[in-house]
């Protein structure tokens, strides 16, 4: 036998939705905060050795 309306209890959506503290700016200034805290340097990149260059063949203008 269904449920009827009266009987069905609301389910909670969680915290009840109010005004933050912060705002969207700060929010974002703090993720790029912590990324940038939590995420270790990159590794070296192996450089060559240099290439010796040729001396340009120029004409004297």
């Amino acid at each position: 036998m269904p449920a009827s309306e009266r009987d069905v209890r609301p389910r909670p959506q969680g915290l009840a939705a109010r005004p933050s503290s912060c705002s969207m700016s700060e929010l974002l200034a703090s993720c790029a905060a912590a990324s940038a805290v939590s995420t270790p340097p990159a590794a070296p990149v192996p450089q060559e050795a240099p290439v010796e260059e040729q001396p340009s063949q120029r004409d004297a203008a």
